[in-house]
């Protein structure tokens, strides 16, 4: 069983003042509501947050805004939201690209035992079976290739692009100090061979065979 993590990703890991909860992709109807991309594991809890914060994109240079969630009902994997005062597709249009965020200091609350995908990021791996070894450092969280959320990691002695994935599941995690950003795992023998890139001979035998066939 794998552990329970919540979706919330922080906008600055250096100053996580915002949590990203959704993304405004278009404009949907001639009212002013927009389609968005839903960020967050807690969708639900738009219910109990009538006051969010737009953050525009980078090519917009101005100041994130507070903005009143006046309705939201969620399209397929989807929601589309509208806000007071936002009442033609014009005006819908002019935010299209803006992300929709909440206060750090208002994260959902999670079960223990359960830690935000946004704390796992820039967190060291301690490989316990290893004597306490340093694996890497996450990277990012993959939670689309399976059914369990991998970790990518990237080794200390890797460049760029050439990670490992790591099962997050209970039955390699020890602890969690997301405040020392450290994660200490057992990890099974072999795992990490096992999707680590293919060395420079490697990769010249993989040539000669594609040849050969």
């Amino acid at each position: 069983m794998r552990p329970l993590s919540g979706r919330q990703w922080v906008a600055d890991r250096a100053d996580p003042k915002w949590v990203l909860v959704a993304r405004l992709v278009r404009p949907h109807g001639r009212r002013g509501e927009l389609v968005a991309e839903i960020l967050t594991d807690f969708p639900e809890r738009f219910h109990d947050r009538t006051r969010l914060v737009l953050i525009p994109p980078e090519r917009i240079a101005t100041r994130p805004r507070e903005m009143e969630l006046e309705n939201f009902w969620f399209l397929r994997s989807r929601v589309v939201m509208k806000f007071r005062g936002v009442d033609s597709i014009n005006e819908a249009e002019a935010l299209r690209g803006f992300t929709v965020a909440i206060p750090f200091a208002e994260r959902a609350p999670l079960e223990a035992g359960s830690v935000y995908v946004s704390d796992l990021t820039g967190c060291r791996i301690i490989d316990l079976n290893r004597g306490g070894a340093e694996v890497g450092t996450v990277v990012a969280v993959d939670r689309e290739s399976s059914n369990t959320e991998l970790l990518v990691v990237r080794p200390p002695d890797r460049k760029a692009g050439e990670e490992v994935l790591i099962p997050f599941v209970r039955e390699f995690l020890v602890r969690v100090d997301a405040e020392n950003r450290r994660l200490e795992m057992r990890l099974p023998e072999g795992l990490l061979e096992i999707n680590a890139p293919m060395t420079e001979e490697e990769k010249r035998e993989a040539t000669k065979s594609a040849r050969r066939s």
